[in-house]
């Protein structure tokens, strides 16, 4: 049941909740559009992301307020996880942002008085700032690998490990960081690297 002063403008609880949901949507646009979308490029899941924490938001701030069922409200965010994690395309890096995405949203959901403004901010500015730092890492050390035959035995005999890598990278074209010799085939005068190069994010 809903009180019929809680949508009144001039309702403190009403403007509170106003409130926190516009700080809520600049941390969300902060995580979403400036950090996930910077490092993953898929403009498709933003709708998601927004319309998710915009709905968690709302549903959290009115459990409190209203008499909303909470297994109801949990069983929305079941049916919608379900639903949406299901995609193949979904990866698991994706399902960390969903999570933060929530958490967040929940969080700045609490009531001022009960938990202090200026903290909201500095836990949502965290939370952002550590996303922010992970991409960073893994973009700075992300490491992909394949296998290569190589065939310049010559070199491969010299213990001049710079020159061979040089090689690599001039064959590869790649920002080689490492390589393991896996196999040498005498014979055929060839051998099979494996080779350790600067990845993409993915």
């Amino acid at each position: 049941m809903i009180n019929d002063n809680f949508f009144n403008l001039g309702n403190p609880t009403f403007l509170g909740i106003m409130l926190r949901f516009l700080i809520n949507i600049f941390f969300q646009f902060i995580l979403i559009r400036l950090v996930y979308f910077r490092y993953t490029k898929k403009e498709k899941f933003l709708f998601t992301f927004f319309l998710m924490g915009i709905i968690t938001f709302f549903i959290c701030s009115m459990l409190r307020t209203v008499f909303v069922d909470i297994g109801m409200a949990f069983g929305l965010f079941a049916i919608f996880g379900i639903l949406r994690l299901r995609t193949r395309n979904f990866s698991v890096k994706d399902m960390a942002y969903t999570f933060t995405v929530i958490g967040i949203s929940v969080i700045n959901s609490l009531k001022i008085l009960k938990f202090p403004m200026l903290g909201v901010l500095i836990i949502d500015s965290l939370i952002i700032t550590s996303a922010f730092l992970l991409e960073r890492y893994l973009l700075k050390n992300i490491c992909e690998s394949y296998n290569i035959v190589y065939e310049n035995m010559e070199l491969l005999k010299s213990n001049n490990k710079q020159d061979l890598m040089k090689d690599i990278c001039s064959l590869t074209g790649k920002e080689i960081l490492r390589f393991k010799i896996k196999k040498v085939d005498y014979k055929k005068e060839v051998a099979e690297l494996e080779i350790f190069y600067r990845g993409t994010h993915p």
